[in-house]
C-alpha cells in the first residue's frame, strides 16, 4: 500500500510540474528567444553556437566564453564613469531591469534557473557591453586603439558573428531600457543617436550596405539583435506574403531551367530578397556566402522556425536556393552568372550548405512571398515552345563553333537548293538552239 502511495503521490508531482525546457507559454508573442530544434543542431552545430562570448542565460558561464566576460566588467566601468556626473548609477540600472524580471523570463522558450539578482546583473551587464560596443564602433565615445577587442584581428568577426546566433539573444526592450539610462540621458543633442542605427550600422562592418537602406528600419517592432538585422533584409514591398493556387510545386534546378529557355541575371536590389520573374529571365541579386553570412543565413532559419509570429522570407529564400542549387554544377552555374559571389568554399560546398539549409525546415508553398515567382516559373517550364525553342538555341547557337556549324550548313542548305532549282528550271526550260 505504501508503495502505491509513492507511486500514485509521483505521478501527481509530475502531472502538476510545469515543462522546463519548452515551457507553456513558447508559442506566445512574448516568446523570442530559443533553443535550436536538435534537427537544425545536427546539420551545423558550430552556427549555432556562441565562439567567444555569452549574451543572455543559455550559454552563461561557459569555460570557453570568460576571456570576453572579464572585459564586459570592464566595458561596464567605461559606460558608468561617464553616467555617474549625470546621476545614473549602477543601482539605478538594476533597478529599471529588476521591474522588467517576469518580462524577460517570458522572453525565453526555457525555464531560467537563474535567481532574480543573478539574472538582472546578467542582463545589465551583457547589455551594457553591448551598447558600450555600439557606441565605440558608431563613434559616440572615444576608443582604445590597443583593446584587444578591436586590435587583435580574430576577435572582432567572432564578435559580431556571436551577437547574431539565436540562443545568445537578449530581449530588445532591455537594450533600449540600458540604452536610454546610459547613453540618452548623458546627452544633450538635438538629434539624439537610435540604438536600431548604430546597432545595424555596427553589423554593416560585416554586411556592407548602402547606409540610406537602413534608415527604413530604425522603427521597426523587433524582439532582438538578430530580429532587427533580419526585418532589415525584408523589403517594404514584400512584408506581406501572396497565396498561389494549390496546385504549386517546387522548381527545378538552375541547369535544368535554363535547358527550358529561363535566362539568369543579377538583379540590383537593395536586398537579396528582391527577387523576379518576367518575360523567362529569373533575376536574383547578387548573394555573397561566406563564413559570416552563412552563419547568420542559419539563425535566421532557426528564428524563422521557432516563432511564428514572424513572416518566413528567409526560409522561403532558403527553400529558392536549396531548389535551384541540387549539384555543384548549379552553383557553379550560378556564379558564373553573378547570382552567387563565393567566398565560402568550392562549389560542393556551397551546394551542399543550399541543400541542408533547407533540410527538416517546415515550408508553406501556397503562402509565401514568392508564391507567384514559382507558379510563373512552373509555368513557363511547362510550355513545350519554351522548351522546344531553347533546345534549338542550345544546340546551335550556345557557342561560336556550334553557331557557325549552324551557318555553314544553313549555307550549304540554301546552295544547295539553288543549285536544284538551276538543275530543274534547265530541265523544264532547255535553252533554244538557234
Amino acid at each position: 500500500m505504501e508503495e502505491e502511495r509513492d507511486w500514485l503521490a509521483s505521478m501527481e508531482a509530475k502531472i502538476n510540474t510545469s515543462p522546463k525546457f519548452l515551457n507553456k507559454s513558447a508559442g506566445k508573442e512574448t516568446c523570442c528567444i530559443f533553443r535550436v530544434p536538435e534537427s537544425l543542431v545536427e546539420i551545423n552545430e558550430k552556427a549555432y553556437q556562441p565562439h567567444i562570448v555569452s549574451m543572455g542565460p543559455y550559454h552563461h558561464g561557459k569555460d570557453h566564453l570568460k576571456v570576453i566576460q572579464e572585459h564586459k566588467w570592464r566595458y561596464l566601468r567605461s559606460l558608468l564613469f561617464r553616467t555617474k556626473p549625470c546621476g545614473v548609477d549602477f543601482k539605478d540600472l538594476f533597478a529599471a531591469i529588476a521591474s522588467m524580471e517576469d518580462k524577460i523570463r517570458e522572453c525565453y522558450s526555457e525555464t531560467i534557473e537563474f535567481s532574480s539578482r543573478e539574472l538582472v546583473e546578467m542582463m545589465v551587464l551583457d547589455g551594457c557591453f553591448v551598447i558600450e560596443l555600439f557606441c565605440i564602433v558608431g563613434r559616440l565615445v572615444p576608443g582604445d586603439l590597443d583593446d584587444p577587442i578591436f586590435s587583435m584581428a580574430w576577435v572582432f568577426p567572432f564578435l559580431t558573428r556571436d551577437l547574431l546566433r539565436l540562443e545568445n539573444q537578449i530581449p530588445y526592450f532591455v537594450l533600449q531600457t540600458l540604452f536610454e539610462l546610459t547613453v540618452l540621458s548623458s546627452r544633450r543633442e538635438q538629434n539624439p543617436p537610435i540604438l536600431a542605427k548604430l546597432a545595424l550600422e555596427f553589423f554593416n562592418y560585416m554586411v556592407q550596405r548602402d547606409v540610406k537602406v537602413l534608415e527604413g528600419y530604425y522603427n521597426l517592432q523587433r524582439k532582438h539583435l538578430l530580429d532587427l538585422f533580419r526585418l532589415s533584409f525584408i523589403p517594404c514591398s514584400q512584408e506581406k506574403t501572396r497565396e498561389a493556387n494549390q496546385f504549386l510545386h517546387l522548381i527545378p534546378s538552375a541547369k535544368k531551367l535554363h535547358l527550358a529557355g529561363i535566362n539568369f541575371k543579377p538583379r540590383k536590389a537593395t536586398s537579396f530578397l528582391d527577387v523576379r520573374f518576367r518575360n523567362g529571365v529569373l533575376e536574383i541579386p547578387t548573394f555573397t556566402i561566406d563564413d559570416f553570412t552563412s552563419s547568420l543565413f542559419l539563425n535566421f532559419v532557426a528564428y524563422e522556425q521557432c516563432y511564428r509570429h514572424c513572416s518566413k522570407h528567409i526560409t522561403t529564400y532558403a527553400t529558392l536556393m536549396g531548389c535551384l542549387i541540387n549539384t555543384p554544377a548549379d552553383a557553379g552555374f550560378l556564379s558564373d552568372h553573378k547570382v552567387i559571389e563565393n567566398y565560402f568554399g568550392t562549389d560542393e560546398e556551397v551546394a551542399r550548405f543550399f541543400n541542408v539549409v533547407g533540410k527538416d525546415v517546415a515550408f508553406d508553398i501556397h503562402n509565401n512571398y514568392l508564391s507567384e515567382l514559382f507558379e510563373g516559373v512552373n509555368e513557363y517550364y511547362r510550355n513545350d515552345w519554351h522548351v522546344r525553342w531553347a533546345g534549338f538555341k542550345y544546340t546551335y547557337f550556345d557557342s561560336p563553333w556550334s553557331f557557325l556549324s549552324a551557318m555553314a550548313a544553313l549555307i550549304l542548305l540554301f546552295l544547295t537548293m539553288i543549285q536544284a532549282f538551276f538543275a530543274g528550271y534547265g530541265y523544264i526550260r532547255p535553252p533554244h538552239s538557234n
